[in-house]
């Protein structure tokens, strides 16, 4: 899609196992990074909207490994909205070369109390 959310990083040492290959697990701490910087880029301090939300569930497929030092590209959309969730979307790719896919299923919650809500009408209109 041709508004799609650009994330990157340089892969650190620590972030790798002794062959130079990222941890399967750094991949959900930089996809969260992203996804949390996107929002916030787009919104401000989306909480004062009365508007935060929570991981449901997220599915990686692999296709090649990030290495240390690459710079790992993280583009981002929504895939699909409903009434109280969306999902977003994450292609992440090294020098031009397919390392994952991901999808994150987000609920909408009221701030604090962590009860479903429906996705307000910005939100829609900012991640769009």
């Amino acid at each position: 899609m041709a508004d799609r959310y650009r994330h990157s990083l340089r892969i650190r040492y620590g972030e790798c196992d002794m062959q130079g290959v990222v941890f399967n697990a750094n991949y959900m701490a930089y996809v969260d990074d992203a996804v949390d910087t996107w929002v916030r880029e787009k919104l401000g301090h989306f909480e004062e909207l009365g508007f935060d939300f929570m991981l449901k569930k997220a599915t990686f497929d692999w296709d090649g490994p990030a290495t240390f030092g690459d710079t790992l590209d993280l583009d981002l959309d929504v895939a699909r909205w409903g009434n109280t969730s969306f999902d977003v979307g994450v292609e992440g790719t090294a020098s031009g070369k397919a390392v994952f896919t991901a999808t994150l299923v987000y609920v909408s919650v009221v701030p604090k109390k962590n009860t479903p809500t429906p996705v307000p009408a910005e939100v829609r209109e900012a991640l769009a």
